[in-house]
């Protein structure tokens, strides 16, 4: 029997932790022998991408924006994963995403700062580095800079990984992720679930940009992995590979059996599809499937560099191919049973 190192028993708190990369971490975590883990959820969160792990952690419920629920949460705790976010493009939703990924990122750090926390990893996004002009490959080094290509809800992730740079420069022991587009099985309304989905019904317009992608189980790894050594104060982008939508899209229609889409969407398509969307979900009062922002940003071009993730520490992506393949294949398995909710297994390591 493999012995468990003495650091998985130490208290863990994550928060977000029954959203998408917060319920893979927290698997992942139990897979690895950490057994002393509290995890923070809104009272009315679901929680079917967790199945039965959600049974081996202490749940405490309430509100990331509110401080004191924040600091009673974190007492006790000697390591945290802040994966709280909002991740929206709709107008409507601007004001409390800003709120949740700035204010309540204020909070994390607040109460980490004064529980004296040994380290805490904030899950931020590739977003928040210094997208200027299109056709960009991106590291590290390129800081926040403002500019038509950055969204609202790159503002709000903006806003809390720069209180965690203010805990840092407080004490603070922390490190932070910059994770590309994120692929995996999940919710398949939700998140980048939703375009398998999508694609499986028939696309017939792919967008002209290119964008990074990352295997969810290789944010929640490395997150682990980072949080176990003793790196601090530094950022990663976590990103397997970069890729024209189109040929995600293709790769995605191969695996589902489907006709990849075959038509280019111009500005002109772009901007009739978003109000078409805009005006189809306010008759049916339902959130808009496209947006003005996912539009424009769905025609830009940026890369992204992953060369110190993997000069961190010894540390492999899955090849994002097998990821879309296995993510296909779960949901050809959903789709009989009404898209049912799936999650990627982790593999021996």
């Amino acid at each position: 029997m493999t012995e468990i190192p003495a650091e998985r028993n130490t208290p863990v708190l994550i928060t977000g932790a029954t959203g998408f990369v917060g319920s893979y971490l927290l698997r992942y975590l139990l897979k690895e022998g950490y057994r002393n883990i509290r995890a923070m959820r809104r009272p009315s969160s679901p929680d079917e991408l967790l199945g039965p792990a959600k049974e081996q952690v202490e749940w405490v419920e309430g509100d990331i924006n509110d401080p004191v629920f924040v600091e009673e949460a974190m007492r006790g705790i000697r390591k945290v994963f802040h994966c709280a976010a909002i991740v929206s493009f709709s107008p409507r939703l601007v004001k409390p995403m800003m709120r949740t990924n700035g204010e309540g990122a204020a909070n994390v750090v607040n109460a980490a700062l004064y529980e004296g926390v040994d380290k805490l990893l904030h899950v931020s996004s590739v977003s928040t580095l210094g997208r200027v002009r299109d056709g960009l490959t991106l590291s590290e080094k390129d800081f926040w800079q403002r500019s038509r290509f950055n969204t609202q809800y790159a503002i709000s992730k903006y806003q809390g990984e720069q209180e965690v740079w203010r805990g840092m420069a407080e004490g603070l022991r922390a490190v932070v992720v910059n994770p590309s587009i994120i692929l995996g099985s999940g919710k398949w309304d939700e998140g980048t679930a939703s375009i398998f989905k999508a694609v499986s019904r028939g696309l017939s317009f792919y967008p002209v940009g290119a964008s990074g992608f990352v295997d969810v189980r290789d944010v929640a790894r490395f997150s682990v992995r980072l949080m176990e050594s003793g790196i601090e104060g530094q950022r990663f982008i976590l990103n397997a590979a970069n890729l024209s939508y189109k040929a995600l899209l293709d790769i995605i229609s191969r695996h589902l059996n489907t006709r990849p889409p075959a038509y280019r969407a111009t500005p002109i398509a772009r901007a009739l599809g978003w109000r078409l969307a805009w005006l189809y979900s306010r008759l049916a009062g339902t959130a808009p499937s496209l947006t003005r922002e996912t539009a424009n940003q769905s025609s830009y071009t940026f890369y992204y560099d992953n060369r110190k993730s993997l000069d961190a520490f010894p540390f492999t992506y899955h090849p994002i191919e097998k990821t879309i393949a296995e993510t296909c294949r779960q949901l050809l398995e959903a789709r009989n049973n009404g898209f049912s909710t799936k999650v990627l297994p982790f593999e021996p390591e």
